[in-house]
C-alpha cells in the first residue's frame, strides 16, 4: 500500500480514508511513516451477534469492573501501544488524540480499584464505529470493554462495528470476515445514517448489558 510521510497526514485526510474504507498502520512504533490498508477480507462484529460466554456473563453481572467513556482516551491508546510489537507510533497517537478532541474518536475504559485495566478505542463516522485497538491487563477486561461498546453502539443507533482484521479473540466474541465488496456496501449504508456515540444515556449495569445483548443476539 502507498506510504505517507508523517507530516502529510492530517485528521481530515484520516477521516476521508475511513469514509473510503481505508485505515492507516505503521510498521512499528519507531517507524514515522504510515501505510494505508484496504484488506481483501474485512473483519466486522455484527451488533446483533456478540457472543456472551457463561463466564463473561458472570463477570458482567457481578460488575467486577467500573466502566467509563471518553474519560481517559490517551491512556487507552497508550495501553494498546504498551506491547513489544505495535503499529501505534507517535504520529498515529497524535492523530487519534486530535480526532478525539474533535469528537470523532472515542474510548471505553475499564477500571478496577482506580486503575485502568482495559479499554478499546475507535473512530466514528455516520453510524459506523471503526475499532482501532484494545488492551487488557486483568481477566476479561477487554471482553467487558467490547460488551459495553456493543451495547452502547446499539443504544445509540450505530449499524457497523468494523474490527479491521479477525483474531481468534475477536472470532470467539462473534466477529466474522466479509469480502471487501460486502464491507464497502455496509460502510456506504452506515455513512448515510447518523449516530452519536457520546449521547446522554442512563448508566448501564453489567446486568443491563447482558440482558440487552441477549435480546438482540
Amino acid at each position: 500500500m502507498p506510504r505517507d510521510d508523517a507530516p502529510s497526514v492530517t485528521p481530515e485526510l484520516l477521516l476521508h480514508a475511513y469514509a473510503s474504507g481505508v485505515f492507516p498502520m505503521s510498521e512499528s512504533r519507531d517507524d514515522p511513516t504510515l501505510f494505508w490498508v484496504d484488506p481483501d477480507r474485512r473483519g466486522v462484529l455484527p451488533l446483533d451477534g456478540f457472543y456472551l460466554s457463561r463466564s463473561l456473563k458472570r463477570t458482567l453481572r457481578r460488575d467486577t469492573y467500573a466502566i467509563s467513556y471518553n474519560t481517559a482516551f490517551a491512556a487507552v491508546v497508550d495501553g494498546c501501544a504498551d506491547r513489544d510489537d505495535t503499529w501505534i507510533n507517535a504520529t498515529i497517537r497524535a492523530l487519534y488524540l486530535e480526532l478525539h478532541q474533535r469528537g470523532a474518536a472515542h474510548s471505553v475504559e475499564v477500571w478496577k480499584g482506580g486503575d485502568l485495566v482495559g479499554g478499546v478505542y475507535g473512530v466514528t463516522l455516520g453510524a459506523a464505529f471503526f475499532g482501532e485497538s484494545m488492551f487488557s491487563t486483568a481477566r476479561d477486561a477487554s471482553k467487558v470493554a467490547l460488551a459495553h461498546l456493543v451495547d452502547r453502539l446499539n443504544r445509540c443507533g450505530f449499524t457497523l462495528l468494523d474490527t479491521q482484521f479477525i483474531t481468534p479473540h475477536l472470532a470467539s466474541l462473534g466477529a466474522v470476515e466479509i469480502s471487501r465488496e460486502a464491507y464497502h456496501r455496509r460502510l456506504a449504508a452506515a455513512l448515510r445514517s447518523h449516530a452519536v456515540f457520546d449521547a446522554a444515556l442512563p448508566a448501564a449495569s453489567g446486568q443491563d448489558v447482558v440482558q440487552r445483548i441477549t435480546q438482540t443476539s
